[in-house]
């Protein structure tokens, strides 16, 4: 796993959990990360970084349009 230094401005006010959280569910909406992926990074179990999601206006069925409208159409 990569080390990443980060230097925020204090005027951010934001500790490290919430970065983490943050760029967990950027990464996680983005589909670079699976869930477990997400949860590891913001140091969360599955159930509570899914359960976060909302906050962040992330859904947690994070699938692309066109795969749901493939489904829809086979079944």
């Amino acid at each position: 796993m990569k080390t990443l230094t980060l230097h925020i401005p204090d005027s951010l006010e934001m500790n490290d959990k919430d970065l983490a959280m943050l760029i967990a569910t950027k990464l996680y909406e983005q589909s670079k990360l699976s869930l477990g992926q997400a949860a590891e990074l913001a140091g969360l179990t599955k159930r509570t970084f899914a359960e976060l999601l909302a906050n962040y206006n992330v859904s947690i069925f994070n699938f692309p349009a066109l795969d749901i409208s493939k489904d829809v159409a086979n079944a």
